[in-house]
């Protein structure tokens, strides 16, 4: 089955508990007014790629010790039944790698629809998630808890894992960077995680002091770059 993807990254360390692999799927119609991530709105974009390709991905990233699996966007859901069929897979491999006494690798997804908005479709394509991140980005509402963007998204624990790996996070805020910066294929630099209001802003100052522009960063308006942070 393909799938429409904006990138992959591993070791993720800002998307979630632990060290993780990183999926962004292209797309999104919600468009939520200030997104950081512009660049996986149009669903013509990105790459094309088939489940069984990101699956090789979740399993040398198991191999080398992983501690979960983040897919974020883009949204997600738009591209349901790609999404259930990688999650489902995701959870299988994570169930035959574990390991006797090791403690299990979770799933966590991202979606910006409402919980009221998951339809049954979409909350079937959630089946082999541990747990999920919801809610629209809302700009006016910015917030200190860990891996949200803003004040009114939730974290979701769909299953025991979920509620061992996440509960002690719903209210918990971060102590700890909030974003990761890396080199993208393309060349560019790519940063993940969730900034807090002016953090972005902050670094464009300072890499300008230290002679670094951003081109076209895909948090600004208008801007259609790939040199942005992804949640």
């Amino acid at each position: 089955m393909e799938l429409r993807l904006d990138g992959t990254h591993y070791p993720l360390e800002t998307l979630g508990p632990g060290r993780r692999l990183g999926i962004w799927f292209q797309g999104c119609t919600l468009a939520c007014p200030g997104c950081m991530s512009r660049h996986t709105w149009d669903p013509a974009a990105g790459t094309a790629g088939t489940v069984p390709q990101v699956l090789a991905l979740w399993r040398g990233a198991l191999a080398d010790g992983a501690d979960g699996l983040t897919v974020s966007g883009g949204e997600p859901l738009q591209q349901a039944a790609a999404l259930a069929r990688l999650l489902t897979g995701a959870a299988r491999l994570r169930d035959e790698a574990r390991r006797p006494g090791s403690p299990p690798a979770d799933v966590l997804v991202y979606t910006g629809y409402e919980p009221g908005e998951l339809t049954p479709e979409r909350r079937a394509a959630l089946d082999g998630a541990d747990a999920v991140i919801v809610g629209r980005f809302r700009v006016a509402e910015p917030t200190r808890l860990v891996w949200r963007g803003s004040a009114n998204q939730r974290i979701v624990p769909l299953t025991p894992l979920g509620a061992l790996r996440h509960a002690p996070h719903l209210a918990r805020e971060s102590g700890s960077p909030r974003l990761q910066a890396a080199p993208g294929e393309d060349g560019r630099l790519r940063l993940y995680g969730v900034p807090l209001r002016g953090e972005l802003t902050a670094l464009e100052r300072t890499l300008k002091q230290d002679g670094v522009t951003l081109t076209e960063p895909s948090w600004r308006p208008g801007a259609r770059g790939r040199g942005s942070p992804r949640a």
